[in-house]
């Protein structure tokens, strides 16, 4: 399937991979796009060109490496949770240690994953990219419906508020009825 073709498909997971090394970038944009055709990835070389995409474009998920000159993936990721409080980030990097583990999951990683030798790396890559990336859509789709139905209790609160007939409000326990609330209607007539 082609780049445009991809684009063009709802689906399409739109990745930023940050790492100094472009042709080691490069080369991971090669095997996870074989990984999983949803991935349309975009490649840059620094965190502050990184944070350049991020603004003039939309991704579903950043991969950055640790190691990069002028600011190392975890300084990178503080600036994206910043921004982007939402947005999956991997810290993908040759440079593992706990420390630097530690300090990624104090900023707020989605993922964390060391380079290896071998190309099974990026078959975990490609599966931790797109379980962030769906997570991160069901809980945005979450937030939707809550907020919709919020506006909906709200617009129906005001209808209720604003009937001119007395209305009341009942649940029941046990078979008993419960007034729960009365409109301003209701309060005028029966006080």
């Amino acid at each position: 399937m082609t780049a445009q073709l991809r684009r063009k498909r709802t689906d399409t997971i739109r990745v930023l991979h940050v790492d100094d090394q472009l042709d080691f970038a490069e080369m991971a944009t090669t095997f996870l796009e074989q990984e999983n055709d949803r991935f349309d990835t975009e490649t840059v070389s620094s965190a502050s060109d990184g944070l350049a995409c991020l603004a003039d474009s939309s991704f579903d998920c950043v991969i950055s490496d640790y190691d990069m000159p002028g600011q190392d993936g975890v300084g990178f990721l503080k600036t994206v949770r910043d921004n982007y409080p939402e947005l999956p980030f991997i810290l993908f990097t040759g440079k593992g240690s706990e420390k630097v583990a530690s300090e990624a999951i104090s900023a707020g990683v989605t993922d964390y994953l060391q380079k290896s030798s071998g190309t099974e790396q990026y078959e975990l890559l490609a599966h931790r990219i797109t379980n962030a990336v769906e997570q991160s859509q069901a809980e945005q789709r979450l937030q939707e419906e809550q907020h919709r139905v919020q506006e909906e209790q709200q617009r129906l609160r005001t209808l209720f508020d604003r009937l001119s007939q007395p209305t009341v409000e009942v649940q029941y326990k046990n078979d008993e009825p419960i007034v729960t609330q009365v409109n301003s209607a209701f309060e005028d007539v029966f006080g």
